[in-house]
């Protein structure tokens, strides 16, 4: 059999394939699945540079990202071609997204009227504490009863309120009807499917759950939130479900290919790692660390600082799923910060040996309160803190106690998510970039007591996005039907330490996050002015 033969053969047997763009906080990612069997077949990556203006505050901008995509689309398309598959193979796009962050551009232009302000970003602490002083009780759960989550600077409402109060071009926007809002996932829709073209403004129920202005039982836009935090409707995307056909691709190689799939990066991790029954959960380890439990369709409230949020709506007729979700602000930013501003390591391997020449933090406890403390807690005035230092401790030792508080912080939303349900999770399904460092998962086992599963295809983010495009009615490519999921390979982490020492150490950690709050508070220091 010649070659050409031989590649032709091989192209016919792939069947349909469904790509992801997954636009993440620290990078962009395309990514080609074989439908039938899950398989990655190849992709492309490019971080996104963050920019932090004033302490504090962290932008990107709108074009890089929207740039990075179609570059990340281009090269995948180059390597796909290199390894003889046919993109015309393609049937359909997801889009994942790193959620809350806020974007306003101008509809007539096309334009951003400001970067994107990133999730993680705390120049709104002032509104917040605003907000809340003016609730019954200053009580930070007062729109928890519509949408499942606490005031805090962590969701786009606050982000856009602030937008509107200080920066001019979109205050003029606003006003004269030119304003379109949305979080990254519109964005990247509304530039695919035409922009001012007739581009495609809209949102899923995922991300539209992490707003603050959705109400998570009427399934929309709330009226009395949008006039509580002083927001037109109309520049508000409309709401669809998480699978089903938006629009198609404008431009580029895949110009006329359905864009049908949209989910927040959490959601879709809880799909690409098959939690579809009511009490499976998840820990994706990204920028920051998130844990998900599917409650079925009933949304559950937390009396331990948990949120509740949409976790997916997988087609229009279908039932929306709801999830407890633990989340944590700093996980994979600390390794960055390790790397970027101290400039102890190189790289994410280096941490790891680093950590591991050690073998312990020799006592050093390290809690990275870059933005305030998330889940359980909802602090936004505490500060990074390293405590427990003697003159034995050096960087290594600070290295390993990086690691341990993405570790301990998990434990604190793994403990509030058992204390909601009543029933304690066995085992804990886990993903995302940090996945890889093994010493990582194997503390995390020791400091849970119990065993961690991560898959050996580690991007389930990308996965769960394609499976809503391929399963789009109108697409119909992916079934989503139990019996005909794919099996999953997977590596185990043991817990090996005794629990004693486990909790030792936990004990620790938990008086060193009270150290870390309360640093930042609004009140002025008496005899400093």
């Amino acid at each position: 059999m010649n070659g050409t033969m031989a590649a032709s053969s091989h192209r016919i047997m792939l069947g349909p394939l469904v790509a992801a763009i997954d636009q993440g906080t620290s990078s962009t990612r395309f990514l080609v699945f074989n439908s039938k069997t899950a398989e990655l077949l190849s992709h492309h990556q490019v971080e996104i540079k963050q920019s932090f203006p004033k302490e504090g505050w962290v932008e990107e901008d709108p074009k890089e990202i929207l740039q990075s995509v179609y570059e990340c689309m281009e090269r995948t398309c180059e390597k796909l071609t290199q390894l003889n598959i046919d993109i015309s193979n393609i049937k359909a796009i997801g889009v994942t997204n790193q959620r809350e962050t806020t974007l306003v551009w101008d509809k007539e232009t096309g334009e951003p009227l400001y970067n994107a302000i990133v999730w993680l970003d705390l120049r709104t602490q002032s509104t917040v504490e605003r907000l809340i002083n003016k609730t019954p009780g200053r009580n930070k759960n007062h729109l928890k009863h519509k949408t499942g989550l606490p005031i805090s600077t962590y969701f786009s409402a606050v982000k856009l309120r602030w937008l509107m109060d200080n920066v001019d071009e979109v205050h003029q926007a606003v006003v004269s009807h030119r304003a379109m809002f949305g979080t990254v996932d519109s964005w990247l829709i509304w530039c695919l499917t035409g922009g001012k073209s007739g581009g495609v403004h809209c949102t899923d129920v995922t991300n539209a759950s992490r707003t603050m202005l959705f109400n998570i039982h009427t399934m929309d836009w709330d009226p009395e939130l949008c006039k509580y935090f002083g927001i037109p409707m109309e520049i508000l995307p409309r709401v669809r479900s998480s699978s089903e056909i938006y629009g198609l691709m404008k431009s580029g190689a895949l110009s006329g290919i359905p864009i049908s799939g949209c989910l927040g990066d959490q959601s879709a991790a809880l799909v690409g790692q098959m939690c579809f029954q009511d009490g499976q959960a998840k820990n994706t380890y990204g920028t920051g660390c998130f844990l998900l439990r599917n409650t079925g369709v009933k949304p559950v409230m937390s009396e331990h600082g948990l949120l509740t949020t949409v976790a997916y709506k997988l087609g229009r007729d279908k039932p929306a799923c709801y999830a407890l979700e633990g989340s944590v602000a700093i996980a994979g930013a600390v390794v960055r910060w390790l790397q970027d501003n101290l400039g102890i390591i190189g790289s994410s391997e280096e941490l790891e040996k680093l950590a591991a020449s050690v073998g312990t933090s020799y006592g050093c406890y390290f809690v990275p309160a870059f933005s305030g403390l998330y889940a359980p807690y909802w602090e936004p005035s505490a500060r990074g803190i390293i405590c427990g230092l003697t003159q034995f401790t050096n960087k290594s030792h600070l290295a390993f106690a990086a690691l341990e508080a993405v570790c301990f912080q998990t434990r604190e939303i793994l403990d509030a998510m058992n204390q909601d349900s009543g029933i304690p999770l066995t085992q804990l399904q886990v993903d995302g970039g940090m996945t890889s460092n093994k010493l990582l998962m194997q503390l995390q086992a020791d400091i849970l007591c119990i065993p961690v599963v991560k898959p050996s295809m580690p991007e389930t983010t990308a996965l769960g996005a394609a499976m809503a495009a391929g399963a789009a009615e109108g697409v119909s490519v992916w079934s989503l039907n139990p019996e005909d999921l794919s099996e999953v390979t997977s590596e185990k982490f043991e817990p090996q330490i005794n629990p004693e020492e486990s909790e030792f150490r936990y004990a620790r950690w938990k008086k060193a996050v009270e150290k870390s709050m309360n640093w930042e508070t609004m009140e002025p220091v008496q005899g400093l002015d």
